[in-house]
């Protein structure tokens, strides 16, 4: 029997090693074998986090890289937009590819492809010229983030337009009253605790249809929002009012809840007449009815103008910038300072209250009735 020494044994640990990473490399190939001087061209290039991605399809790990980040599905889908209308973008010289085929590259292959260099990022801006700024600022917000997981720089010379910021819209405190008085009297039931609860806690529309059962207290007068915008978790402060309207509420929540199929909608708060969990889609068409009930045309009442008409109320009535940003849920406070900004509305009302003082002439007229009354009564001034 022969015996295997040490070097002869290690020398075969690391063929049967190249052998294994070779099969490794050929599962991830169906077309053709690689061999060590094929990879090496695939992965020279690539940063060093995404040589072991090379031979995948680049769109699985994107949005993998995506999810990690825990974006949310709303922005995901957007960039996925984005994303599309860029890759499929062709130069003069090739010929045009369907994204069922683009989005099975290989990290590798779309690394080379959209090369910042090679001019097809200014092909992909000419196409979205017509949009509007905002759509524009999140398109190229959405390929920038896409270069970069590739490792490449960003060009200096791509530049976002510029936005116009316009005020948050808000609801003025007739329209406000028509919008509850509409509410109560809907025939859907599930109108008032709606309403009444995004203006009392200002959440979005996404955070209203997320919410369980489980993550309002009825005691405390608060409810746990898990997972909003940018996977934040805080908690939202309320009133008698949606406590009042929530306990309306249940009898009807209980009745749907028996009908309801899908296992994942049981804890929801919020259900539909089809006894699902309520869908951002479905709380706009109630907004759409209440603004013909109210006589507000639909363009004014969505989720957010409520959302907004919350955030100004608590400024009108001295709340601090800090605690509008922590009920609001915003990363960043420059985002609540939009709300310093006087609306006309808002105007209106203090120039009114201004006006409602004492005038000048008045003020005159009072002081000298005083001083005629010290002439006549001498002794009051001791």
């Amino acid at each position: 029997m022969r015996v295997v020494r040490d070097d002869e044994a290690r020398e075969l640990t690391k063929q049967n090693e190249k052998i294994e990473n070779s099969q490794g490399v050929k599962s991830l190939n169906d077309e053709s074998y690689l061999n060590s001087t094929e990879l090496l061209i695939h992965t020279k290039n690539l940063p060093q986090r995404l040589q072991r991605l090379a031979l995948l399809p680049w769109f699985d790990c994107w949005l993998q890289q995506l999810r990690t980040e825990k974006k949310s599905e709303h922005t995901i889908r957007a960039y996925i937009v984005a994303a599309k209308t860029f890759t499929v973008t062709s130069l003069p010289d090739e010929k045009n590819e369907s994204w069922d085929i683009i989005k099975e590259l290989r990290v590798s292959e779309l690394f080379t492809r959209i090369n910042p260099n090679n001019g097809r990022i200014d092909s992909w801006l000419n196409t979205i010229g017509n949009l509007r700024p905002a759509t524009i600022n999140a398109r190229i917000a959405a390929i920038t983030h896409l270069l970069k997981w590739l490792g490449y720089t960003i060009p200096e010379w791509i530049q976002r337009p510029a936005r116009s910021r316009s005020l948050p819209r808000t609801l003025g405190k007739s329209d406000l009253k028509k919008v509850r008085l509409a509410a109560t009297r809907s025939e859907d039931p599930i109108a008032f605790p709606i309403i009444t609860m995004i203006l009392d806690t200002g959440l979005r529309c996404s955070e209203i249809c997320n919410l369980d059962l489980d993550d309002v207290d009825l005691d405390d007068l608060s409810a746990l929002v898990i997972g909003g915008k940018g996977e934040k978790d805080r908690t939202v402060l309320f009133t008698n009012a949606t406590s009042n309207a929530l306990e309306a509420w249940e009898p009807i929540r209980n009745a749907r809840l028996k009908s309801c199929i899908r296992k994942e909608d049981q804890r929801s708060l919020f259900f539909s007449s089809r006894s699902r969990r309520l869908n951002p889609r479905s709380v706009q068409k109630l907004l759409d009815r209440i603004a013909d009930a109210s006589d507000i045309p639909r363009t004014r009442l969505s989720p957010h103008v409520l959302r907004h008409s919350f955030a100004t109320g608590l400024l009108e009535r001295g709340a601090d910038l800090v605690t509008i940003q922590r009920l609001l849920g915003h990363a960043n406070i420059s985002t609540t300072r939009v709300y310093l900004e006087i609306g006309d509305q808002t105007l209106r009302e203090i120039y009114h209250r201004a006006q409602s003082s004492p005038s000048i002439a008045e003020l005159e007229s009072e002081e000298n009735i005083a001083s005629e009354q010290i002439q006549v009564n001498p002794q009051i001034i001791d």
